[in-house]
């Protein structure tokens, strides 16, 4: 079991898999920096100095012992008030849009290049010989093959 394990682990899918996780939550931190530092503040002051994590709606009674400001969402869930905090939705769907906007520019970015390299490679005979593209033995031997096979098949 020890030894699947190990295979599986060293298996290039899953290490990139890994990789790819830690820069998302990496990135993640990054892009809810961005909004709750920069953008929102900035949407609030555009809208009249507007605190947006404090926007929610009150569903249940306010505990008897608790002491705290009646406008600060964080003091009012921590006292275990009821309610739905819209301003946080609206904050983390902003952070949404800016990931997916992201993530949107890197992939458009990477299909492109890689359409690139794959239209490059169409017109290679032999990817080996070319530093630019990405050798692959493989489709080299299947082109000389059908190279050979085409010179074969036509009538001398």
């Amino acid at each position: 079991m020890v030894k699947q394990f190990k295979k599986f682990i060293a298996r290039g899918n899953v290490l990139d898999l890994a990789v790819g996780v830690i820069i998302g939550a990496s990135f993640g931190k990054i892009v809810t920096s961005l909004n709750e530092s920069m953008l929102m503040p900035v949407i609030g002051w555009i809208f009249g100095d507007i605190d947006f994590s404090n926007w929610f709606i009150r569903l249940g009674e306010i505990p008897s012992d608790y002491s705290g400001s009646l406008t600060n969402y964080a003091e009012l869930k921590e006292a275990g008030v009821p309610m739905i905090g819209y301003g946080d939705f609206i904050t983390q769907t902003v952070d949404f849009l800016i990931i997916a906007l992201a993530l949107f520019f890197i992939i458009r970015t990477v299909n492109r290049v890689l359409d690139e390299m794959q239209e490059q490679a169409k017109q290679t005979e032999d990817s080996s010989s070319s530093d630019d593209i990405p050798t692959d033995p493989q489709l080299d031997v299947l082109k000389q093959i059908l190279g050979e096979m085409r010179k074969n098949s036509q009538p001398a």
